[in-house]
């Protein structure tokens, strides 16, 4: 039986976030973990719990993600927008309440490269007049 299933994906800084939303009552799984032991502190699982607490659909669907790359706050970010973009494949009167909100604007900011003669992106070795 093939069951109505809602994709999306989600990126922040290096990590990727592959979302299905699946009808059923609230479950979060991340790469086979549950979503608690997944997510160590409160701060990330209210961030990516935002949109369904938004939209109210918290307990309506289960999630199943799967990240890769950066760490566990771009993977948090990424879950977050994946969801988001999952809500509105779901239901496309959802997407003004999450644009409002800022939940479908993918957070385009990433570490910027070393420059070469450089101690880091901008910061500069020790200057000697003499």
């Amino acid at each position: 039986m093939a069951s109505i299933e809602y994709y999306a994906t989600g990126r922040r800084k290096t990590s990727t976030a592959r979302v299905f939303l699946r009808p059923g009552n609230g479950s979060i799984t991340v790469n086979h973990r549950h979503f608690d032991q997944f997510f160590p502190t409160d701060a990330l699982r209210t961030q990516v719990r935002r949109p369904l607490a938004l939209t109210e659909m918290g307990d309506k669907f289960d999630i199943l993600a799967t990240v890769a790359g950066g760490g566990v706050n771009g993977q948090a970010g990424a879950l977050r927008l994946g969801i988001a973009r999952a809500l509105v494949e779901f239901n496309a009167e959802l997407r003004r309440q999450l644009k409002k909100d800022g939940l479908l604007t993918s957070d385009a900011r990433v570490k910027e490269r070393k420059k070469y003669g450089m101690a880091g992106a901008r910061k500069r070795f020790q200057f000697s007049k003499r």
